[in-house]
């Protein structure tokens, strides 16, 4: 008996859809998810209520500029520098055994913070609390990818866990605001004591264990190239933003691209590289993380948004945190909803669509001046958000998702270390550029008979013209004031458009290159990205 196509297909579809029914996530599952949220909820929370807490942390133990600058920064160092290292030790020695390492050390380091008695014990303790961190990310991301086989289900679990991750970078502002109000300092490293502790008791029931079946041992002359390469590049790139094109950031850049020279050409020899290259032999997995990187670049024009509203609107950091949070609940939104509404669209519409309205934000942003400009900036930056949602939760799953599962770990360190390298070089890049648009316009409204340090704060930054007006007589004072922020109004719109220029050259990136994905679950039982890539050749 001949069975004819339709029959075949018929027959295929029923066996796939009782595959897809035996992937199938449990309760179980969704409780973990639920437990690796709460630790990227948490390290998100850590990078933004410093802010808050700075100013509390130098009065308390005598912190001069230059230690108040490491305690701030040390993290994201150590954090950018260890993420490569551990996203491949956790393939190597179990992603649910380091997971549980980085959670006691996170814990233990947190309450070190806490209890500082100098600015040394502080920077040390936050540089533990980076390492730490790094293990947070790229070990919950495989664990992901492990929990959650059905493509449906672990989109959606990503999205959940990125909102989760964002969510903690406007509950930060909110949270530490509140706790410095009524309590020292140190009560807000203490917030990760209970929701580590938490993780140390739940993981062992919850979250499943897996390593590499054929993973070698860690190759610690990489180690210490991938962190020559890393450290001194993302420290380069930070006082590029902060001193301009100086010898030393430059030098530094210089040496970690060197290093970085250094370390690809090992990993190319080794038979269990620390970062597998192979990686990158498929355009789809390219694509994502160059359209994320580009994503993560516009990130600077958060910090103008921030700004604008302290220095040109006048509110303090909480208000600030408040009118950026509905910013904030549109881009948590987005990336919950990009995972169901890519069941039914292809992703890389989705994603072009989005990118579109973000755009759009973009424009809208430039356009913000003394009239209406705090209703403009408000839906700018509403639809800036929403808009680059899809991207982060749908190309993260398209990461992971075409890595092999032994590799999850270290494709997911990579997104990581390189939203870093991207939100650093953002900063240097974008924040030049609207320091520098300030700078030449203000130079030409600063009063001729204005003392010389006046002069120069004024030229720095915003904030250093506020800080001069202060001495000086009325007419000048409002003169300057008004001149300072019309500048840096004006450097921000730059950023704008600058910003929206690259979000239109990501959707054409994404539009061309992931046009071959299918809707989420719409591909076969088993079936990666990679296969699919492979048959559209």
């Amino acid at each position: 008996m001949v069975v004819g196509p339709a029959r075949r297909r018929s027959g295929q579809s029923m066996k796939d859809a009782a595959n897809e029914s035996n992937l199938q996530a449990g309760l179980k599952d969704w409780i973990g998810l639920a437990v690796l949220a709460l630790p990227a909820l948490l390290v998100s929370i850590d990078v933004s209520v410093m802010i808050l807490a700075l100013p509390h942390i130098g009065v308390s133990l005598g912190a001069d500029s230059a230690q108040q600058l490491w305690i701030m920064d040390i993290y994201g160092f150590m954090l950018s520098g260890f993420l490569i290292t551990m996203g491949t030790l956790g393939d190597q020695i179990g992603r649910r055994k380091l997971l549980m390492i980085g959670g006691a050390a996170f814990g233990t380091a947190s309450v070190l913070a806490a209890f500082s008695g100098s600015p040394g014990m502080l920077i040390a303790a936050r540089a533990l609390l980076g390492i730490a961190g790094a293990t947070v990310s790229p070990s919950t991301l495989a664990l992901i990818s492990n929990m959650f086989r059905n493509h449906k289900q672990r989109s959606l679990a990503i999205g959940i866990w990125f909102m989760c991750s964002m969510g903690g970078m406007a509950l930060g502002p909110v949270v530490g605001g509140a706790m410095l109000e009524h309590f020292p300092w140190g009560s807000v490293f203490l917030l990760g004591v209970p929701v580590m502790a938490l993780l140390l008791l739940t993981a062992p029931l919850l979250l499943p264990e897996y390593r590499a079946p054929a993973s070698g041992r860690l190759d610690m002359t990489s180690v210490v190239l991938s962190l020559c390469a890393i450290l001194p590049a993302i420290y380069g790139l930070k006082e590029v933003a902060k001193q301009g094109l100086q010898s030393m950031p430059i030098l530094a850049v210089t040496a970690g691209v060197a290093f970085g020279a250094m370390f690809v050409r090992r990993q190319r020899r080794l038979a269990n590289p620390l970062l597998d290259l192979r990686l990158f032999a498929n355009s789809a997995f390219r694509a994502a993380l160059g359209g994320m990187f580009g994503i993560t670049l516009t990130g600077a024009s958060m910090l103008f948004v921030a700004q604008y509203l302290q220095f040109v609107q006048g509110m303090s950091p909480l208000q600030t945190a408040l009118w950026m949070l509905p910013g904030v609940v549109a881009s948590m939104a987005g990336m919950l909803l990009s995972p169901l509404i890519a069941r039914r669209i292809r992703p890389s519409l989705l994603i072009g669509a989005g990118l579109a309205v973000s755009t759009a934000g973009c424009i809208l942003l430039s356009q913000v001046g003394s009239v209406y400009g705090l209703a403009i900036l408000v839906i700018g930056y509403i639809l800036f958000n929403v808009g680059a949602a899809p991207f982060p939760s749908l190309s993260s799953d398209l990461i992971i998702g075409s890595a092999p599962p032994e590799k999850a770990g270290s494709a997911a360190s990579l997104l990581q270390t390189s939203g870093e390298f991207a939100f650093a070089l953002g900063i240097a890049v974008l924040g030049s550029l609207g320091t520098y648009i300030y700078r030449y316009q203000v130079t030409g409204i600063i009063p001729g008979d204005m003392p010389a340090s006046a002069a120069w704060a004024s030229r720095e930054s915003l904030a250093g013209a506020i800080s001069a007006a202060k001495s000086l007589p009325d007419p000048t004072r409002t003169a300057l004031l008004h001149g300072a922020r019309e500048a840096f109004t004006g450097g921000m719109h730059v950023v704008a458009l600058l910003s929206g220029g690259i979000m239109i050259g990501i959707a054409i990136l994404v539009v061309t290159k992931l046009r071959h994905v299918r809707p989420i679950g719409q591909n076969t039982i088993g079936e990666t990205t990679l296969d699919m890539e492979m048959k559209s050749i």
